[in-house]
This record gives structure tokens, C-alpha cells and sequence, in this order.
């Protein structure tokens, strides 16, 4: 497959403190791909570096297309409408208005509302619809859903697969683990700067995931144990609930979830 983007050895300091510590990494083309990490990892600031919105130290970065971005946090001026700052920025960037975006984005109907009269919702789609104005190749969605109700995120995924399908690359960061789990084709994770995992989520579950849960109910109370063998761990606890006349009501055993795996890797649990 043809990269995106490639990532070598990419640096950033903020005075003594080496935020990004060499990062390596690439992006295949038409692939989505969630760059996750908890606060201080280093996640917004390699996005920025890649978004060209912070400039790294050393290292290099090359990007294969046109970048479109919309950002965690922005803003336009009040009294916008939706359809001027569509228009505004197709003059920008000199290419023509795609009517059919903006009505899959239902962006038409929100043309008699200004700016400030939006929902939340109704802001993330307009700020993704400038963000595809320039018909970008590679598109850098930051917590895309934050703040969205149920119909909102669903609406906004169906957009992203739909862009998947027109074949665009898409760099997600998202604090949300079921809409990684969804989406996206691979995943890289931030811990203190360096890159502690990438791969699929299939892959990062058989990585980590091999470390079950076990849950017992009893009258009484309920206990959680944690364990790599579940034969060799199993049959001790039972027996020695047996031998304490405490009867179990209820047994649960998993392999945790995809958010459990994230925090393991991320805080260098794992």
C-alpha cells in the first residue's frame, strides 16, 4: 500500500522537556487511523506537527496529498452563516462548492441560522464540511464527536465510513474507545512520548487482552480477580469459596475491554 504519511524520528522539546521522543510511524493511504493517548503523552502535539500548526525540532514528516483538518476547539465569527463560511473558504482555497457534501452534511439546512445559533452537533458538521472544502486526500478529525448526543455521533460516523470509502485517509484522535473500535483500521498509542503500541485493535486485544477478568457473586458480596491462566486460576478460587460455605451466585470471565487494554499500554501498566 501506498504511506500517507510517514513519520521518522520526530522530536519536539517545550524548553528542557522532550515532549516527542522519536517517533516512527506511517499512515497507509485510505486507511483510518487513531493516534490515542492519555493527557500528557504527547498525542496534540505530534497532531499539530503533522498538521503543520507546530513545528518539530528534528525529525522528519512527509505528507502524500492535500490536508484538511478540523480541530478539538474552534471557532468563527458569530453572525457566519454556514453557507458564507462555506463560500469563504472554497475562495480560499480556490476549488468549487461540492453541493453534494454539504447536503450529505445537512448543511443546507442550516442555511437561515448564523454561527452562534448552532448546536454542538451542528457546528462539528459545519467545521467538518470546511474541512473537506479543498476536497483534501488526508483528513485530521481531533475528538470529531466530543460533546455530540447518540444521533449526533451516529450521524458523524456514517460521514467518516462514507470518506473511508471515497478512498481518504483519516487521522483520528478520539478519548472515545468504542468509536476507535468501530472505526478505525489501526491505532497507535502515546506513552510519555514514544510510540508504546500500533497496530490493529484485534492485535492490541490478543497483545494485552490475554489477561482475564473473573467477577464472583456471592450473597454477600461481589470480588474481581485478574489472572493470565484461567484453568490454573479458576479452580483454586472455586474451591476455595467451597471451603468458606459461601455460595456462588454468579460467575463473569472476560478479557477486559478495548478502554482497560488502552490504559495498560498507556500508562505502562503492560
Amino acid at each position: 500500500m501506498t504511506e500517507a504519511i510517514k513519520i521518522k524520528n520526530l522530536k519536539k522539546h517545550y524548553g528542557s522537556h522532550l515532549v516527542l521522543k522519536g517517533l516512527n510511524f506511517c499512515v497507509q493511504q485510505g486507511e483510518i487511523f487513531a493516534l490515542l493517548g492519555v493527557n500528557g503523552a504527547g498525542k496534540t502535539t505530534c497532531m499539530e506537527c503533522l498538521e503543520g500548526l507546530r513545528k518539530p525540532d528534528s525529525g522528519e514528516i512527509t505528507i502524500n496529498g492535500k490536508m484538511g483538518i478540523q480541530l478539538q476547539s474552534s471557532s468563527l465569527s458569530a453572525h457566519l452563516k454556514p453557507l458564507e463560511a462555506v463560500k469563504l473558504f472554497a475562495k480560499w482555497n480556490k476549488t468549487p462548492i461540492d453541493n453534494t457534501m454539504l447536503d450529505a452534511l445537512g448543511i443546507y439546512e442550516l442555511a437561515k441560522k448564523r454561527y452562534y445559533q448552532l448546536s454542538t452537533g451542528q457546528k462539528r458538521r459545519l467545521h467538518l464540511a470546511l474541512a473537506l472544502t479543498r476536497n483534501p486526500d488526508i483528513l485530521f478529525l481531533d475528538e470529531p464527536t466530543a460533546g455530540l448526543d447518540i444521533e449526533g455521533r451516529l450521524s458523524l460516523h456514517k460521514q467518516i465510513r462514507h470518506l473511508k470509502a471515497m478512498k481518504k485517509t483519516i487521522i483520528l484522535a478520539s478519548h472515545d474507545m468504542t468509536e476507535v473500535e468501530s472505526l478505525c483500521d489501526r491505532i497507535a498509542i502515546l506513552s510519555k512520548g514514544r510510540i508504546a503500541f500500533i497496530g490493529t485493535v484485534d492485535q492490541l486485544n490478543k497483545t494485552v487482552g490475554k489477561h482475564y477478568n473473573i467477577t464472583i457473586q456471592t450473597q454477600d458480596k461481589i470480588k474481581k480477580y485478574e489472572c493470565d491462566d484461567i484453568e490454573a486460576a479458576l479452580f483454586p478460587l472455586l474451591m476455595q469459596y467451597k471451603k468458606n460455605n459461601e455460595t456462588i451466585l454468579d460467575i463473569q470471565i472476560n478479557r477486559g475491554s478495548l478502554e482497560q487494554h488502552f490504559m495498560k499500554i498507556a500508562k505502562g501498566d503492560y
